[in-house]
C-alpha cells in the first residue's frame, strides 16, 4: 500500500496506472476521508474493491469546510490507526495523505461554489460556507487522484447530490456511487464524530435514527402531508431531550422542499446531542 502526501506524485501515480490500463485495463476508485475511520469509511473501500482493479483512499481534514466555532482543532485523528485499516483491507492500493499547505499554499485564492439552493438548505443554513470548502477540495482531491468511480456514503446525502451536480458541472470523468449507510445495532449512524459522545449521549443518539423511520411509517400509512410528518418527528425529539437543527422533507434530486410527498422523498435531519452534531436521513418512497 503505497503512501503518497504530494500532489504532483499523486497525479504521477495516477497516470501511471493510466498509462498501464492501455495494455491491462484498470478502474481506479476513490474513497475521499477525514479519516479516524470506521465500518462505514471500509464498506465504501470494499464497495470499490468489487468495481475497481486500482482503490485509492485520501486522508485530509480539510480546514476549508469547517466554520469559526466548529471542531476543526478537535477533530478526531490517528494516522497510523487509519493506515492499518486500510492495510486490512488488502483492498488500497494508494492513500493520500496531503497536509493543509500542500493543499492550500501561501496565497490561494481559488475556491469552487455552487450559485443554486443546493447549497443553502438543510446543513447550508447552519453551516454558511461549508460546502464551499467541501467542493473545492474534492474538486483538488479529483485532479490529483484522477479516478473513475468516487464512493460516498449515504448518510451524508446532501453533500454526495451536490458533489453529484459539481462533477457534472465541470465535466469531471468520475461517476459518483453512493453507498448505505452503515449502523450501529440500535440504528445509530456511522461517524468519526460519535466519538464525541458520552456514555449518556450515546444512549440518547439513536433517537435521530428511530425518529426518521417513524417518519418512513408515517409516510407508509398514508400520511403524504410533509408538514405534518415534520411537526410529529420534532415532537419526538423534543420529547426526548436533544436540540434540533433541523428537520425537512425534500425532493431526492434537487434538495428543493416538498410539501406532498410523492413518488420519493428524502427526510433529513440534524440534532445536537450534547455539544456533538449529528445528521441522518431517510428514503420516503410512496405508491402514487
Amino acid at each position: 500500500m503505497k503512501i503518497i502526501r504530494n500532489i504532483a506524485e499523486m497525479q504521477k501515480y495516477s497516470d501511471s496506472i493510466r498509462r498501464a490500463a492501455r495494455k491491462t485495463p484498470h478502474i481506479m476508485g476513490f474513497v475521499p476521508t477525514m479519516g479516524y475511520l470506521h465500518e462505514g469509511h471500509i464498506s465504501l473501500v470494499n464497495a470499490g474493491a468489487k468495481d475497481c482493479t486500482k482503490m485509492a483512499v485520501s486522508i485530509f481534514v480539510n480546514p476549508a469546510q469547517f466554520g469559526p466555532n466548529e471542531d476543526l482543532t478537535k477533530y478526531p485523528r490517528d494516522e497510523q490507526r487509519d493506515l492499518t485499516m486500510l492495510e486490512e483491507t488488502k483492498s488500497v492500493d494508494c492513500v493520500f495523505i496531503p497536509s493543509a499547505e500542500e493543499m492550500y499554499p501561501e496565497g490561494y485564492a481559488a475556491y469552487v461554489n455552487m450559485e443554486n439552493e443546493m447549497t443553502k438548505t438543510l446543513c447550508g443554513i447552519s453551516r454558511p460556507g461549508h460546502f464551499k470548502g467541501v467542493m473545492t477540495v474534492v474538486a483538488k482531491l479529483l485532479n490529483a487522484v484522477k479516478p473513475d468511480k468516487m464512493y460516498l456514503g449515504h448518510k451524508d446525502m446532501q453533500q454526495a447530490i451536490i458533489l453529484t451536480k459539481m462533477i457534472k458541472d465541470l465535466n469531471y470523468d468520475t461517476e459518483v456511487i453512493i453507498c448505505p449507510t452503515v449502523r450501529e445495532k440500535d440504528g445509530l449512524a456511522l461517524s468519526s464524530r460519535n466519538s464525541y459522545l458520552s456514555p449518556e449521549e450515546r444512549n440518547t443518539a439513536p433517537v435521530l435514527y428511530k425518529a426518521l423511520q417513524m417518519a418512513v411509517s408515517m409516510s407508509e400509512l398514508g400520511e403524504r402531508d410533509a408538514a405534518v410528518i415534520i411537526r410529529e418527528i420534532k415532537r419526538k425529539l423534543k420529547e426526548d431531550r436533544v436540540e434540533i437543527d433541523y428537520v425537512e422533507i425534500v425532493n431526492p434530486m434537487t434538495l428543493e422542499k416538498t410539501e406532498k410527498i410523492s413518488g420519493s422523498a428524502l427526510i433529513a435531519a440534524a440534532i445536537f446531542v450534547g455539544k456533538t452534531r449529528l445528521i441522518d436521513n431517510a428514503v420516503i418512497r410512496v405508491s402514487e
